[in-house]
């Protein structure tokens, strides 16, 4: 059987050291050099960034969040030992571990790291599908002629050289399709290495409970254990078009996904469906006032991140939530694709006047969607508000302005809200 190990990367037949350093992290399987989807996973991304940028805290537990009325972003493994993990609002995560150090997120310092280690994926495979700062698919089909290597050496080569040269650590999941490859990379975690062959597919997932199932939420898997279906043995077992009748699309694919077939490929060029930014308050917000400052701000950074992207959105989204958590959506469609912060405002502000009699709100959220690239929109002006050229041009001498000189450069009083 085939082996290497993830320290020195020297391939040799299996042993429990490795021949030439005598590590332990030596990884084997039969079908070690014949895989090549592989999902990488950074290990608690945000938390560990800033444990990385400040040392004084790399032994705490560590929470990126905000506010005790807001929720977890992240948490370090330290935290997580104790119960905190992402989603969990704050007050909660703070019960469980109160000597957590809380930091507000750092999206640039993010976004920057990230780019660093999707260059490091490039080298290795054009074909690269990312899902979020820390995380993507790789497709190294055809690659090992290239690199002198299977794509389980390369993967591993990709997290040493993380770990050498930016001082994080990630977990590879190794298999025959993407379903099963990100199932793989949370088997382990930290610093993980798993595969799942071909052979032992239906083997393996035949114990798993059915929450393992990728995109299968909290209400399918509430139905499927009322109808008594708790692990993939217990799925697949159900007949094809019982499930379809049941569940819908989603039902086809839960049998699928069963007997872990996925035919999906690594898509390099998946479309980002829409941009949205929110924030959850320390107290419930009634005020109309504050609330529209609010309105403005998750506009300006909604807006900033499509223009950062070259996108424009033609559906503008105003989200809510309530005291007792109930949250409100209320979707407005444009006779044109947007990108300039004062219409998402101005279209925003209007979607929020009819659920103001639901306030307070503890959360509110702006967003755009049906988006389309700016080079393909071509802009026909708007007959029905003559000015909003002029606005538009404003926005972007604004927008320069912004970026020579920063941010605060430029602010309307409404911000201050």
């Amino acid at each position: 059987m085939s082996a290497f190990c993830r320290d020195c990367l020297e391939s040799f037949e299996t042993a429990r050291r490795c021949p030439a350093c005598g590590s332990p992290r030596v990884l084997s399987h039969p079908e070690l050099t014949t895989l090549t989807i592989a999902h990488m996973d950074c290990d608690a991304f945000y938390a560990s960034v800033e444990k990385r940028d400040n040392p004084a805290i790399r032994d705490k537990p560590v929470i990126i969040g905000g506010g005790r009325r807001g929720v977890v972003s992240t948490a370090c493994y330290i935290a997580r030992i104790k119960g905190v993990h992402s989603a969990m609002p704050m007050f909660k995560a703070l019960k469980l571990c109160p000597d957590a150090v809380v930091i507000k997120p750092r999206m640039s310092a993010y976004v920057e790291v990230s780019k660093q280690i999707r260059a490091f994926m490039a080298e290795l495979t054009p074909a690269i599908e990312p899902l979020s700062l820390d995380e993507a698919f790789l497709d190294l089909t055809g690659t090992e002629k290239l690199h002198g290597a299977p794509p389980a050496v390369m993967m591993a080569r990709l997290v040493k050289r993380m770990e050498d040269e930016l001082d994080l650590s990630g977990s590879v999941g190794l298999s025959h399709n993407k379903f099963l490859a990100k199932l793989a990379s949370d088997l382990d975690k930290p610093k993980g290495f798993s595969i799942i062959g071909k052979a032992e597919t239906e083997s393996f997932l035949a114990p798993l409970p059915i929450k393992k199932i990728w995109g299968a939420g909290k209400v399918t898997q509430a139905a499927l254990e009322k109808d008594g279906i708790r692990t993939f043995a217990d799925l697949r077992r159900r007949d094809r078009k019982v499930l379809i009748d049941r569940f819908g699309t989603m039902g086809d694919r839960l049998w699928y996904l069963s007997r872990g077939q996925d035919y999906r490929h690594v898509n390099a060029s998946t479309p980002v469906k829409s941009i949205s930014k929110e924030t959850t308050f320390n107290d419930d917000i009634s005020s109309p006032d504050i609330l529209d400052g609010y309105i403005w701000r998750l506009s300006e950074q909604v807006s900033d991140r499509a223009k950062s992207k070259g996108q424009m959105g033609k559906v503008v989204t105003l989200k809510v939530k309530q005291s007792n958590h109930k949250s409100l959506t209320r979707r407005i469609t444009l006779a044109d694709p947007t990108q300039m912060t004062d219409v998402i405002y101005t279209n925003a502000k209007a979607l929020l006047v009819p659920v103001l009699e639901k306030a307070p709100f503890r959360l509110i959220g702006v967003g755009i969607s049906n988006l389309s690239n700016l080079a393909d929109v071509m802009s026909m002006g708007n007959l029905l508000d003559p000015k909003a050229g002029k606005r538009e041009q404003a926005e972007r001498a604004a927008d320069t302005i912004k970026e020579k000189f920063g941010k605060d450069a430029i602010q309307k009083g409404r911000s201050l809200r």
